[in-house]
């Protein structure tokens, strides 16, 4: 059955390009399972949106709850980065997090973990921060509408919360962004989305020759090209990065000087039995 899963994605990336194909297709990708539970594709064409993409996917069934753990890890006095958080935290597999302060570093939203509040939201006029990835029971994940910070420090039903945006879709609905350059103007875009079958971490690169990026209304359609029912917006531009154990950053990050350092990433765990 998760054989099949994977493959039904895989047959639904294709038809994607396909669809949105304007000349014949030029399609390259790569798909290495990294367990039954978990695979690892990259995609790379040069007709997505008459541009040229790359595109990286970690699919993790959520029937693997009883092998995997979904988790947030940080650094509380520096920036650090995705791959330094994802190996002191022995992660098979990480994409950074969210939004952050470059000067001062921690996360410019809402981002607690275990009940502890790590950081506030600085700005809550920022309309664009519209969404939260919470994790319940270390595993279930849950993208949704985001509630204002006294909220969450008053429940106690999250293993860990991180207040990103903006929210893509919502139910399958594609929602309404507002006219700005970040939304509109193409850019690396580092996403997270839930299927029925699966949890999808994701990157976009962009701002190279090579992979032009998407802006949001772009990444919207694709999102909901592969079945997504929710999806968010995660830090993007040179933050975007994609980790896997034993094959290192499987993306291109955008910066000169290579990897950003960031305030926190999203980690995939394996369970200690």
């Amino acid at each position: 059955m998760q054989h099949k899963n994977h493959l039904s994605i895989l047959l639904i990336i294709f038809t994607v390009f396909i669809t949105y194909s304007q000349q014949k297709k030029e399609l390259n990708s790569q798909k290495k399972p990294i367990d039954e539970a978990l695979e690892f594709i990259q995609l790379k064409t040069d007709t997505l949106f008459n541009s040229n993409q790359t595109i990286s996917l970690l699919i993790l069934q959520k029937k693997a709850a009883n092998k995997y753990n979904l988790a947030f890890g940080y650094n509380h006095t520096k920036l650090v980065q995705t791959s330094t958080i994802a190996k002191n935290n022995n992660a098979i597999a990480a994409i950074n997090g969210g939004f952050f302060n470059m000067k001062n570093g921690g996360s410019v939203t809402y981002f607690e973990v275990n009940n502890t509040v790590i950081n506030k939201t600085s700005n809550p006029k920022n309309k664009l921060m519209n969404g939260a990835i919470i994790i319940e029971n270390n595993f279930d994940i849950k993208i949704q509408p985001a509630n204002s910070d006294l909220f969450y420090e008053a429940s106690k039903q999250e293993s860990a919360v991180l207040i990103t945006g903006p929210l893509l879709l919502s139910n399958s609905e594609t929602l309404k962004l507002p006219n700005m350059k970040f939304v509109n103007n193409r850019h690396p875009r580092t996403c997270l989305c839930e299927t029925e079958e699966s949890v999808i971490l994701i990157t976009i690169d962009g701002r190279q020759k090579e992979a032009h990026g998407m802006n949001l209304m772009e990444t919207q359609d694709f999102l909901k090209s592969l079945n997504c029912i929710n999806a968010i917006n995660l830090d993007g531009g040179g933050s975007t990065t994609m980790w896997i154990q034993d094959k290192g950053i499987v993306n291109f990050p955008s910066d000169i000087t290579g990897e950003r350092p960031v305030a926190n990433a999203l980690l995939i765990l394996e369970k200690v039995k």
